[in-house]
């Protein structure tokens, strides 16, 4: 990863930041993008760190300007990670348009808004990278999950469409399926669970990095189940 460009959407969050550590301690610059104005604490800094808070990815613009924004500051791009999205449990009965529209817009408008712009520096990426976020409950869905598990199918298919549209240029496109990850939030929606069957962030982000990677350019097109001990 040593001198490597590489843009984090969702870099506030869990899994962002964990995913922004371990790429900094293996000498990447980074671009941390997010929808929150304030990053935590533990974010890596310095020279080499980029960050961009109040960042709409759902709008086309402001993802234009991100990317153009991180080309500036870094002169290219090598690798996106889209993390950025949402989660909501909810039962078809009990849902309504705006659900299925919030989970869209925060989980495939982000990343389609965000590799639209970023496309033209990866082709120019000796080794060119898009890595999504997807889901394993997009896989089969259950209980509650109709909204959020039909946005991260959406996710898969962007995944498996852009990998087509940009392997000959030497870019690769693939997602990660998590389970369920050991986050904060989760722990307390869910106090009774084994956690230590879940997926830890740092074990994501290694997978997220691998793909990332040049050594990974065998690998296009791919979704990737993460789903640790579940």
């Amino acid at each position: 990863m040593v001198g490597r460009v590489i843009a984090i959407t969702g870099a506030f969050g869990v899994l962002g930041s964990a995913v922004a550590r371990a790429a900094a301690a293996q000498g990447a610059r980074l671009a941390l993008i997010d929808f929150a104005k304030a990053p935590p604490p533990d974010l890596p800094d310095g020279p080499d760190v980029l960050v961009l808070g109040g960042v709409d990815l759902t709008d086309t613009i402001a993802a234009g300007a991100a990317v153009d924004a991180v080309a500036d500051r870094f002169g290219g791009l090598d690798a996106l990670l889209n993390i950025a999205g949402g989660f909501r449990w909810e039962t078809l009965e009990a849902s309504g348009f705006d659900s299925w529209y919030k989970m869209f817009l925060m989980n495939v408008q982000t990343a389609a808004n965000i590799s639209r712009s970023a496309t033209s520096h990866l082709r120019r990426s000796s080794a060119g990278r898009v890595v999504n976020v997807g889901a394993n409950a997009a896989l089969k869905a259950s209980l509650g999950m109709g909204p959020y598990a039909a946005s991260k199918a959406g996710v898969h298919s962007l995944t498996q469409s852009l990998a087509e549209e940009l392997k000959a240029d030497g870019v690769t496109v693939n997602a990660v399926l998590p389970s369920i990850l050991d986050t904060p939030a989760n722990r307390v929606d869910m106090p009774q669970a084994d956690f230590g069957s879940w997926v830890a962030p740092d074990e994501l982000a290694a997978v997220i990095l691998f793909l990332a990677s040049e050594a990974a350019s065998g690998v296009t097109g791919a979704l990737i189940p993460v789903t640790g001990r579940v």
